[in-house]
């Protein structure tokens, strides 16, 4: 079945640097764009960055533009996203997700704190 692990998650001071990683199984991971979202306590789900099937485009939140960059790699069936200049407001869990396939990993939590 269609499966989306993330890791990569963690607490890291405001500055830092953190990547993530989510691995898709079940599906023929190259032919489909993936997304990356957060949400914080509270808040409603966010959408971060996007990349389409071959990683030639990708879109980002206005949020993160310019410290985030997701990525994939599609022979490992992968799509990573980097997280540059970290602030307390990217603490939330990050999900990894297939839109066509209405696919969601589990989450992996992102704490930015001194």
């Amino acid at each position: 079945q269609v499966q989306l692990v993330e890791s990569g998650g963690g607490l890291v001071q405001p500055g830092g640097s953190l990547r993530l990683s989510c691995a898709a199984s079940g599906f023929t991971f190259s032919n489909y764009a993936m997304r990356w979202y957060r949400q914080a306590p509270g808040k409603e789900r966010e959408l971060v960055a996007h990349i389409i099937s071959t990683g030639s485009i990708t879109n980002y939140a206005d949020s993160v533009k310019g410290r985030f960059t997701i990525s994939r790699d599609n022979a490992k069936n992968t799509v990573y996203l980097q997280m540059n200049s970290l602030q307390s407001e990217d603490t939330a869990m990050y999900y990894c997700n297939c839109v066509t396939l209405r696919a969601w990993g589990q989450g992996t939590q992102v704490t930015v704190s001194s």
